[in-house]
């Protein structure tokens, strides 16, 4: 016979919570027995749902395993009694003032139930055949009865977790493609309103949060407008810049002309190659790994990390004119760094392009070198490491 103790042990009190969850495991389960295993990844996937966290499932796991069998069925088996020592074990060696904590979360989600003997003691007696009769200790039942309602949350969880992985991946390409045109139409010459990079990079950098889908839904809209201004001056740029395309075109395939070929003219406006910042790479990575987010096949050397800080630069609002003069005044690798530095710090600085200009104007000077910046984000990071 299967034992049932309504009231908890020692001081704590009954509750409305423990009444509800005692009437939920009286109630009826349906014929079907679940895996127990299965039920815990779909309780996984629901949890909060449940108002459970994910250290509370690891206590639930625990609890599960001493549950002989592969599924829950409406026996005397839903009552397991471990000791705190041997669920600990279980619970990968988890503090058995935390195995209480999260015990206790689980009863008040109606997950399990308690079934405390006279003394508060888990244990199990046989009959003089050898059948159990009398069980104290955890209660499974209330999972098996909620399982078709978790299964439930578990399908919903799921199909709400791809609808905002779909959205993200909408809102992400979206604003790729408005950063790129309005990079385009900004080198081409085009008329770009103030703002609308840095408004696109902005968005940029908010989808580094955690959002859910209905702050995702609002980035989507946002990103549609953006994009439909980026496409706006595509359209302008075909419109009015066609005869001026054809003039470049005509002045530089004349090979009598006085104009330098454009190769030599960039070499000309470029200075000669500058040595390697004095700080090493690796050091740079650590103090800015953001800027590895963006690189496809990894930094492994100071021109490729060039190559990564020109994809990077328009995402910041800094324009081509902008990256072009720091890199003239500060070589290439130098300026590189110094834009890791600012994206790592990119929620920090108000306008990256100008804030760039002021560098650039301190190297021309030569009053600039990147390595305080670059310390400066090793010691950041130290101490929030501490």
């Amino acid at each position: 016979m299967r034992h049932i103790s309504m009231t908890p042990f020692g001081r704590q009190p009954v509750t409305a919570g423990l009444l509800a969850t005692q009437a939920l495991a009286e109630a009826p389960a349906l014929q079907a027995e679940p895996d127990k295993w299965a039920l815990l990844r779909d309780l996984t996937t629901a949890r909060a749902s449940f108002a459970v966290s994910d250290r509370d499932l690891v206590v639930l796991s625990a609890l599960l395993s001493f549950h002989p069998g592969k599924v829950l069925a409406d026996d005397e088996k839903l009552i397991v009694f471990p000791s705190n020592a041997a669920l600990s074990d279980r619970a990968h060696g988890m503090a058995e003032s935390t195995l209480r904590r999260h015990l206790a979360a689980l009863t008040a989600a109606g997950l399990i139930l308690r079934r405390d003997s006279p003394n508060g003691k888990r244990y199990a007696t046989r009959d003089r055949s050898g059948v159990l009769d009398r069980a104290f200790g955890f209660d499974l039942r209330p999972l098996l009865v909620l399982s078709p309602r978790i299964a439930a949350a578990a399908e919903t969880a799921r199909r709400d977790a791809l609808a905002l992985r779909r959205l993200r991946e909408m809102v992400v390409v979206r604003l790729r493609d408005a950063s790129k045109l309005i990079v385009w139409a900004e080198e081409t010459g085009g008329r770009v309103p103030d703002g609308l990079l840095q408004a696109v990079a902005s968005l940029q950098r908010a989808l580094r949060r955690k959002l859910d889908i209905g702050i995702m839904a609002q980035f989507a809209a946002e990103a549609d407008i953006l994009l439909d201004r980026a496409r706006a001056l595509i359209k302008t740029e075909k419109m009015g810049g066609s005869d001026a395309d054809n003039e470049r075109h005509q002045q530089n395939s004349n090979p009598d002309s006085s104009e330098s070929d454009p190769c030599c003219e960039q070499q000309k406006a470029t200075p000669t190659q500058r040595a390697e910042p004095a700080i090493p790479l690796a050091l740079v990575l650590k103090a800015a790994p953001d800027i590895r987010d963006y690189a496809t096949e990894g930094i492994h050397d100071w021109r490729a990390l060039v190559a990564v800080a020109n994809f990077v630069r328009p995402m910041l609002g800094i324009s081509a004119d902008a990256w072009t003069q720091a890199r003239q005044s500060m070589g290439d690798a130098v300026a590189a760094v110094t834009l890791a530095c600012i994206l790592q710090r990119a929620e920090t600085i108000a306008c990256p392009g100008g804030y760039l200009r002021a560098l650039t104007e301190k190297a021309g000077q030569g009053a600039f070198s990147p390595g305080p910046m670059v310390m400066a984000l090793l010691r950041a990071e130290n101490e929030r490491a501490v």
